[in-house]
């Protein structure tokens, strides 16, 4: 990867992307709820939307960890993702999604699921890693997730073999306290 100028640093508000579903009949399984692929399908979407606003490049998934699935979704029920950039490596982003579900008519409304997906920037024309923005975090919780990002990184790159873990020192840091 050449070496360029910096980029300038983007905010968490810049790239933040809303998505909104509606389980249909053919999303959901023989219990009538919404199939845990299709949440996964639409979750990368919506994360990919927000990366590649934030880099304003093509970007390919590179991983998805710390998924948690919370309460069934139904038939008939309305699903808004909210995808948010929480850090930007050399060329990775990693992007927060939170799930909630509520009825059409906006009762019963509930965080559903969440996970942590990681992109790679990359070169419109060859298809190679690019340089991504870095981020500014604003308020409290994009200063929190910015900062953990660090450990969540270390720890995919330990458990791919790509770190050794006593390398990953944000990821100790945990254990020595």
């Amino acid at each position: 990867m050449p070496e360029s100028q910096p980029l300038p640093a983007k905010k968490v508000e810049d790239s933040r992307t809303i998505m909104t579903e509606l389980v249909m009949p053919n999303d959901t399984n023989p219990q009538n709820n919404l199939m845990g692929g299709n949440m996964l399908r639409w979750m990368d979407i919506a994360c990919a939307i927000c990366a590649g606003k934030h880099c304003a490049k093509p970007v390919v998934t590179a991983s998805v960890d710390n998924v948690s699935f919370g309460s069934p979704i139904r038939n008939g029920e309305v699903v808004t993702l909210e995808a948010t950039v929480t850090r930007a490596f050399t060329t990775s982003i990693e992007v927060y999604v939170q799930a909630t579900a509520a009825t059409m008519q906006g009762e019963n409304p509930r965080r559903t699921h969440s996970a942590y997906f990681t992109f790679v920037g990359l070169d419109k024309d060859n298809g190679s890693p690019v340089r991504v923005p870095t981020i500014v975090p604003l308020t409290e919780i994009e200063e929190q997730r910015f900062e953990a990002a660090l450990r969540r990184r270390e720890l995919r790159l330990v458990l791919a073999g790509r770190m050794k873990a006593e390398d990953a020192k944000n990821l100790r840091k945990l254990f020595e306290r």
